[in-house]
């Protein structure tokens, strides 16, 4: 078969970023496309260092730094790439790469990592943030991610088989696109990160510092809690504001290599995650070190994380609810063992992902 693989964009190395890489060592004869390819030519590994087949957006001005500023223009790009000439065609989407223009004759798979946040259920979140409640600016937002949600349901139609990256999101393609989806976690390298039993007195979070990640809650939850330290890793437009706000028992240690961040991960009591996440990754990671985690039990976080046996939940984004966790976490910690949590991270690899993304295309294409 002549296949073709599919992604948004190409301009850093992340979650969905590690599915496409995955993706192509099961396929390294797949030709790529993608709407931008930005990525520096020490960092084009993960794509084998495949030459890529790029819109029109490529050759806009100013697209390098300003290419989501194109979204009205992205569905049309995507549909110019031409993948005619495929037996199958894989899309790796979490904006408009499902919409690539398929036949009959041709066999569309489409990894989903999300239908496009910003303008189904989060469009009014996405609009707070972006500061675009009021005014001009935000009735032609939302006149864009009106038109963004008509196409994207129409080109759902154009996928032959769904691939969710988790329940939540299965859910969330079953609602947007009325399509069922099988599930198939995406991989965590969890090789990377070596089993550590002595742990220290401290809990660790870390992410990029943007308001749907809700550090400033953890960090207003443990400067309410003096008697335990809490190390944040990580930088962001939130970082002076939650900076301001940290107790002295809060270390905000900004960017920090991986070699740092997996030091601190293997040796912290627990990590703490907060926001919402389709899958979420580095729940994962931390427990791949034997580090239960206290999650926000909702989204893909229900799913990566087991209830009292590694980790803890708590209901509701709120000061309160993160507090009696810790707290939780504090009274159970002696009966959640560092292997239990490593063999629940195992499930997650690049192993199982291959085996079974591979096991899945091959029932529908043989």
């Amino acid at each position: 078969m002549k296949i073709a693989v599919i992604c948004d964009w190409l301009v850093v190395y992340a979650g969905a970023e590690r599915v496409l890489e995955q993706i192509l060592r099961l396929y390294p004869e797949a030709d790529l496309f993608c709407l931008v390819d930005f990525l520096p030519k020490d960092q084009r590994g993960f794509i084998l260092d495949k030459k890529t087949i790029t819109s029109f957006i490529q050759r806009l001005p100013f697209a390098k730094k300003k290419y989501r500023s194109y979204l009205p223009f992205m569905p049309l790009a995507i549909e110019q790439l031409d993948v005619t000439g495929y037996d199958l065609v894989i899309s790796s989407s979490h904006a408009v790469a499902k919409g690539v223009l398929t036949s009959p004759n041709q066999v569309h798979i489409s990894y989903v990592h999300s239908p496009i946040r910003y303008a189904w259920d989060l469009q009014h979140q996405y609009l707070e943030q972006a500061d675009l409640q009021h005014g001009l600016k935000s009735w032609l937002a939302r006149v864009v991610l009106h038109y963004i949600r008509m196409w994207d349901y129409r080109t759902a139609n154009g996928v032959d088989y769904f691939v969710a990256n988790s329940e939540f999101i299965a859910k969330r393609i079953k609602k947007v696109y009325g399509r069922e989806a099988e599930v198939i976690y995406p991989p965590v390298d969890v090789e990377a990160y070596g089993l550590c039993e002595q742990k220290e007195d401290f809990y660790l979070t870390a992410s990029r510092l943007v308001p749907y990640k809700r550090v400033d809650l953890i960090v207003e939850a443990f400067t309410n809690m003096p008697g335990k330290k809490l190390v944040v890793i990580g930088d962001g437009p939130e970082f002076t504001k939650i900076k301001d706000k940290a107790g002295a028992n809060v270390t905000m240690m900004g960017y920090q290599s991986f070699e740092v961040l997996r030091g601190k991960m293997r040796k912290a009591k627990a990590f703490v995650f907060a926001a919402e996440e389709d899958f979420g990754i580095i729940p994962v990671e931390a427990q791949a070190c034997g580090t239960p985690v206290i999650a926000y039990g909702r989204g893909g976080a229900l799913e990566t994380v087991k209830d009292r046996e590694t980790g803890v939940f708590f209901r509701d984004q709120s000061v309160e609810a993160l507090v009696s966790a810790v707290e939780e976490m504090e009274e159970i910690y002696d009966t959640i063992g560092v292997q239990t949590c490593r063999n629940n991270a195992e499930r997650f690899s690049n192993h199982v992902f291959s085996t079974k993304f591979k096991s899945y295309i091959e029932t529908l294409t043989c």
